[in-house]
């Protein structure tokens, strides 16, 4: 595989202008470092390669955070050292639990943020390392503001590169993404209440633009830093996208009324609907400027067209077309706010309307993986643990290599379900990159004499480096750069080469095998696993009232649903339970109105105490999907539950409050017991729909 990607590898006009920059940035660094006399000058020039990106943002971001991390560490190295450094077993637990600790932290953070935790973590261990190496050479103290002085050159050189020569901008590849998920949910609408032979999986559909805005989310964190389009706007972009997730759930819900509707003989209300259709794509495809006060408008003749449909619909078609127009109004509200936010955006406007609910929090309430996170930790405890303990025991001059490179991949890659294929990528690599290394060391160096020549026998390695080749083409590129240790008075030999490639291929190989073990998860298993928190916050759902923390609820619940949409499940059953998930998320609001009814009724004791009953069995019913993931419908109980709560809704005098009981217990069952209207309609255990 290393040697097939590099063969089949044709270099593009772009990729080979970011070669470019990332070569004039690594010569730059490694000349800065050579002059500068610094301890480490591979430092300076590998931190170019690591952090180098096509998206100038991207670069700046990463240089920030990358600085950050790398001085957080030199001071946790600073203070622990002097303490520790006469006991070494307990210096390496501590060194271990602050790494495991970092990584737990940087796993939560699904933002480019958690780059900073994560090199805290391991800048800690290979700074006390280099220290304890040298110790009779250099001080804990040297070491640390060596560290951070060849970072900070690796780093202000490629920033300067990047922002100087040829910029290519995020602002402008999250506009292209932001502006064709706008599209598609408007021609999702379009498609949604037509007619067709061979009916589209809309599901599906919309579940790839909740991977889309996940996405999105997290690009957004670079507009930050730079200076290109949409500069400054991450904080109201993040809000757009929650806005947009609203949009979602409304055409989840729009496409189950849309399917119950076909099932309950659609063919006499065709033409109404069609009507409606067209008069709201007119309505929402005006190229008038969005004002706050356009938030409620509707299109003209909504109402009147609604009424009509009603009027020539059976009574089972009532309910349904009451939940659809429900639906159509939210969607247009929603809709109409997130183009208001998207125009705010593009003119440089970053105040929200007053008339919009903001979702976003200081600490969003997006989905984080704990039990990720904590194994993830817990491994690179272990790998840290092994490394450091194996180097104790055996003396070995070059251990600390070993060390440091099991360190560095217990925690580089951990953020991937299964990292083990891409470490045996990385291990395969270390050991071509030591051939490499061979080949420079003492076939090619010595007979370097002159700056500019090391530069041209250097090129080769930055083409490796390139994001098309990724991961072979980094690995090799790295490793190789890395492991030639390049110095102001450059000199190595047979032996001390062959330790440290051996020592850099053991550690990545303790690496693997201890993540195999601990924190590897098939795709399958870590989708059951968030499909379970998925119905852990269904069952939450039950006592939330419509209002702003439901707002965060859904938003939460619809990025789990994107999250679980990036997964590469191979499970037939868990594909479907993903489809499900998304269909669940978008009809909590039903369960909240069931609270809703509950306390603006009060007087109705019999149906509030069925109710009740109601929400305690959708939550053992809950519960049990939390475990067993069964997939199975709605038990007899709950669907004689639904049919008793059906016939006690026209005790209600409120015909308002009558419909929506009526309209929301439909759409649990339909979306969340996945009980389809022909089920519902024949056997004993129907629910009828009454006309109110």
């Amino acid at each position: 595989m290393l040697f097939k990607q590099l063969l089949a590898f044709r270099p593009s006009r772009l990729d080979l202008i970011f070669a470019c920059k990332t070569f004039v940035a690594g010569m730059l660094a490694l000349f800065i470092s050579f002059e500068l006399d610094l301890i480490n000058p591979m430092w300076s020039i590998g931190t170019v390669m690591i952090i180098a990106n096509p998206y100038s943002g991207m670069v700046a971001s990463k240089c920030v955070y990358r600085l950050i991390g790398t001085v957080a560490g030199a001071i946790i190295a600073l203070l622990l050292t002097p303490y520790f450094i006469n006991t070494p077993w307990l210096f390496t637990v501590i060194l271990s639990l602050w790494v495991g600790f970092a990584l737990y932290v940087s796993l939560l953070d699904r933002t480019a943020r958690s780059y900073v935790f994560m090199l805290a973590g391991y800048s800690t261990v290979m700074i006390v390392y280099n220290a304890i190496t040298y110790i009779d050479t250099y001080s804990i103290f040297d070491i640390a503001l060596a560290r951070v002085l060849e970072i900070s050159v690796g780093v202000i050189a490629t920033a300067v590169v990047s922002a100087t020569f040829f910029p290519v901008h995020i602002g402008a590849l999250i506009k292209q993404r932001v502006n064709k998920a706008l599209n598609d949910l408007e021609a999702t609408f379009e498609k949604l209440i037509t007619v067709q032979k061979t009916p589209e999986n809309y599901t599906q559909i919309l579940s790839v633009i909740t991977r889309d805005t996940s996405d999105i989310h997290a690009l957004a964190v670079h507009l930050t830093y730079e200076k290109g389009e949409l500069n400054g706007m991450t904080k109201p972009l993040q809000e757009m996208l929650h806005q947009v997730s609203l949009v979602v759930a409304n055409l989840v819900a729009l496409s189950q009324r849309v399917k119950q509707l076909e099932q309950l003989q659609l063919i006499n209300l065709v033409p109404h609907l069609t009507e409606i259709r067209e008069q709201t794509l007119i309505f929402l495809k005006q190229e008038n400027v969005l004002s706050a006060r356009d938030l409620q408008t509707l299109p003209n003749g909504f109402e009147a067209r609604f009424s009509e449909l009603l009027e020539k619909a059976t009574p089972a078609q009532q309910i349904v077309l009451a939940a659809l127009k429900m639906d159509v109004r939210h969607f247009i509200a929603n809709i109409l706010a997130v183009r208001l936010l998207w125009q705010q955006i593009q003119q440089g406007d970053k105040e929200l309307p007053v008339e919009i609910t903001a979702i976003t929090t200081k600490y969003p309430s997006l989905h984080r993986d704990h039990g990720i996170a904590v194994r993830g930790g817990i491994s690179a405890v272990l790998v840290t643990l092994i490394v450091t303990g194996l180097w104790i025991l055996s003396g070995w001059k070059a251990g600390f290599m070993m060390a440091q490179m099991g360190a560095v991949t217990a925690c580089i890659l951990t953020a991937l379900d299964n990292p083990v294929p891409i470490l045996r990528i990385f291990m395969w690599g270390s050991v071509v990159s030591a051939g490499l290394v061979f080949l420079y060391a003492f076939g090619i160096l010595p007979h370097v004499t002159q700056f500019w020549q090391l530069a041209l026998v250097l090129f080769p390695v930055f083409m490796m480096a390139n994001q098309s080749l990724m991961p072979v083409g980094m690995v090799l590129g790295i490793n190789t750069m890395m492991g030639l240790n390049l110095h102001n008075k450059y000199t190595m030999d047979a032996v001390s080469y062959l330790d440290s490639s051996f020592a850099m291929v053991l550690g990545v190989l303790v690496s693997l095998i201890v993540i195999d073990l601990v924190r590897a998860v098939s795709p399958d298993t870590s989708a059951t696993r968030i499909l379970a928190l998925h119905y852990q916050a269904m069952r939450q759902a039950l006592d939330l009232s419509y209002s702003h923390d439901f707002k965060i609820h859904l938003r939460s619940m619809l990025d789990r649903v994107g999250v679980l949409n990036t997964k590469l499940v191979q499970s037939p059953e868990i594909k479907m339970a993903i489809q499900n998930a998304l269909i669940e998320s978008s009809s909590i609001v039903d369960l909240v109105r069931l609270q809703e009814i509950r306390q603006k009724l009060p007087q109705l004791v019999n149906l509030q105490a069925e109710i009740e009953r109601l929400q305690q069995q959708l939550g053992a019913y809950f519960q049990t999907q939390e475990t067993q993931l069964t997939l199975n419908h709605f038990s007899s109980q709950i669907l004689q539950q639904l049919h008793v709560l059906q016939r006690m809704a026209q005790q209600i005098e409120d015909v308002q409050l009558r419909q929506r009981m009526l309209i929301s217990l439909n759409n649990i069952c339909e979306s969340i017991g996945h009980v389809s209207t022909a089920q519902k309609y024949s056997g004993k255990d129907c629910l009828e729909i009454s006309h109110g």
